[in-house]
């Protein structure tokens, strides 16, 4: 653990910019689960504090990508077609093709995009540059187009992420985003947009949340080294010995607030101190009581947006299984009844189709008539 603390150490310069980032309510949270039969599990939380009309699409194989620069310069847009089938998460209320920040293709190549306000500074398109995608099509060409974090380091790069917000209707907020790339393998990097330069991380945590960096992130995890999954039972005062109160106590100090850096260190901790699970099933169970400490309810985040007073919200969950291309979701009315796809015959069937994920059948547990039978 200490050594995967300290392999990132951050610049002083962070915690002067952080004092003066902007507020923006938003707050997501990502966690990577490898078991010990090498499936590998990516879950995550989306939080925000508008109601954003999620929406879950089924892309097929050929599926055109769009990479076009801003319509300022002119210059000359590329469609491809997409590689890989993917199924994927974008926020209905943007106006024009969909801007995908969560989802898995076939490959088993996963993303999840995490605000990153107050950081968050993307490339310039030049007259020169030859390849260019802007931010709101990013997610869909990397799920599309690329079937592995190895492909991603190599090729991601080559690229220009621009934005312009004067081609942006409907979002309530910039799209200020970080992504974590996981794929089958285990494989993962945290992609980040600073001072106009593409930062790539190892993802050595497996976590994710928002701001400030990741880099910020894995120096304040140091600050917890004493956490421990076993706590001390008991002590002598004098000649009295006095014994806990109940388990737990190792983790005295681990910070319960949700901001992004205590949702770091908790989700950190967490996954560092459970037993790896045996297989993709378990993983999928383990990262979902992961998850389970980072939702927020309704109403205990709260701040104001003008004279509006609104808080973040787990407004869904997703888990995807990237070994066996299995997702499971569920939404803020049905935290705990989560839907199970299979990705595979998703993608074999070819077909396009997009559902509103508040309007998915989420299943209905009553089961009072089978318990008077």
């Amino acid at each position: 653990m200490k050594q995967i603390m300290m392999r990132k150490i951050v610049a002083a310069s962070v915690s002067a910019t952080l004092a003066f980032a902007p507020f923006t309510s938003n707050a997501c949270t990502a966690v990577n689960i490898v078991a010990k039969d090498g499936s590998v599990v990516a879950g995550r939380t989306m939080e925000w504090a508008f109601d954003m009309k999620w929406q879950l699409t089924a892309n097929p194989k050929g599926t055109p990508i769009s990479l076009s620069a801003p319509a300022s310069l002119k210059l000359p847009a590329t469609s491809l077609s997409s590689k890989y089938a993917f199924v994927a998460i974008a926020p209905g209320v943007l106006a024009g093709p969909p801007a995908y920040l969560e989802g898995q293709n076939e490959a088993g190549l996963g993303i999840s995009g995490n605000f990153l306000p107050g950081f968050t500074e993307y490339q310039t398109v030049t007259p020169q540059d030859k390849n260019y995608v802007s931010i709101l099509n990013l997610g869909g060409f990397i799920l599309g187009m690329f079937g592995s974090v190895k492909e991603l380091r190599s090729e991601l790069p080559k690229y220009k992420v621009w934005f312009d917000p004067s081609e942006v209707k409907g979002l309530p907020t910039p799209p200020w985003l970080h992504l974590v790339l996981t794929d089958r393998g285990g494989d993962s990097i945290v992609v980040e947009f600073v001072k106009g330069q593409m930062m790539i991380h190892n993802n050595v945590a497996g976590v994710l949340t928002n701001a400030p960096t990741y880099d910020w992130h894995l120096n304040n995890v140091r600050n917890y080294l004493s956490l421990t999954s076993t706590a001390t039972s008991s002590v002598t005062v004098g000649n009295v010995n006095v014994t806990e109160l109940g388990q737990g106590g190792g983790l005295l100090g681990l910070p319960a607030d949700y901001t992004p850096p205590s949702r770091f260190v908790r989700a950190t901790y967490l996954k560092q101190f459970a037993y790896q699970p045996a297989n993709s099933a378990d993983a999928m169970q383990a990262a979902d009581h992961i998850l389970n400490n980072v939702d927020i309810p309704v109403g205990v985040a709260r701040s104001t947006d003008g004279k509006q007073v609104v808080s973040d919200y787990t407004q869904w969950v997703n888990i995807k299984d990237l070994k066996n291309n299995r997702m499971k979701i569920a939404n803020y009315a049905n935290r705990t009844n989560f839907i199970e796809i299979n990705l595979n015959e998703v993608f074999k069937s070819g077909k396009s189709k997009t559902w509103q994920v508040d309007k998915l059948p989420y299943p209905q547990n009553d089961v009072t008539t089978e318990f008077l039978k």
